[in-house]
Order: structure tokens, then C-alpha cells, then sequence
């Protein structure tokens, strides 16, 4: 199920990783598949670090960006990324095409939610993995924070 992006109504929404109104950014668009958030994306050599090859640090943007959206989605509140840990396993190569990004909630304690994820090529082969620990907030106080929005915004559920 395709997951709708209610940021974008928002005049000053220029995230680098979702927004649809950033000219460099990544304009991930995300879909719920089960318990876990997903997202195709098709990076350009813009994005390059090597030749042919997908910057790390984009990598791991992607990954820290599907968690926070696993996070407004699946726990219904906003946070911030308190710690993140990448394991680059394999080079992503540009010339592979388009990469699949994976995530869901390993476990919540507290205020405290680790969210397990993974990046694959075109082949299926997974390239990275990480562990991204968010800081979430009651819904209440994301809402005034960072104005979280109604979760049933982000699917159409009828």
C-alpha cells in the first residue's frame, strides 16, 4: 500500500531524503508492505561516489530516512535519530539500476525504538544493513515538535 506524503502540502518542506520539492534530494516515496516500510528508488551517477559506484553516505541516508517513516507509520509519532549503524556489505553499483530499501521495528523500550533495515540491489542482493536507533516523542509532542500530522494522513485505508 502506497504510503502518501503529508509534508509535502507544507510550503517549507525541503527534506533532502522525502520531499518532492528539494531539486537535489532523493524524493524517496515509501509503501507499508506487511510490518515493514519499503522503498524503490533509482539513484543517478549525481549520487556517485567511485565510479559506478552509490556514495555511502547516501546509502546510509536512505536508510535513516526509511526508518524515521517506519516510525511515523508503524509506531504513529515522529523522533530523531539518536544513533545509526551502517554495515556496507557489498558496492552498489549505478549501473545495476534501481535499489530496495527495507525497514521495520526490531524493538521499543521506553522512549527508545530500534529499527532494523536493509538496502538491496536490482539483483536482490543485500548491500547494507543497518540498526538506527530513534528517539520518538508521545504523538502529542511530535505534533507540536515537528508537526506530525493525523497517521491516518499517510495511508488511504478505504
Amino acid at each position: 500500500m502506497k504510503i502518501n506524503n503529508p509534508y509535502n502540502k507544507l510550503k517549507e518542506h525541503h527534506c533532502f531524503g522525502c520531499s518532492a520539492k528539494n531539486p537535489i534530494g532523493l524524493k524517496l516515496e515509501f509503501k507499508l508492505e506487511g510490518n515493514q516500510v519499503t522503498a524503490k528508488w533509482n539513484p543517478t551517477r549525481d549520487y556517485q561516489g567511485f565510479e559506478d559506484l552509490l556514495h555511502g553516505g547516501i546509502i546510509s541516508t536512505i536508510m535513516d530516512e526509511i526508518a524515521a517513516w517506519a516510525v511515523q507509520v508503524l509506531l504513529h509519532t515522529a523522533g530523531v535519530t539518536s544513533e545509526l549503524n551502517v554495515k556496507y556489505l557489498k558496492p552498489v553499483r549505478l549501473s545495476k539500476g534501481a535499489v530496495w530499501a527495507s525497514a521495520h521495528i526490531a524493538h521499543v523500550e521506553g522512549r527508545l525504538a530500534k529499527v532494523k533495515t536493509s538496502l538491496k540491489d536490482s539483483s536482490d542482493t543485500i548491500c547494507a544493513e543497518g540498526m538506527i536507533t530513534y528517539f520518538i516523542y508521545p504523538e502529542v509532542v511530535a505534533q507540536k515538535k515537528f508537526r506530525f500530522p493525523n497517521p491516518d494522513l499517510f495511508l488511504d485505508t478505504k
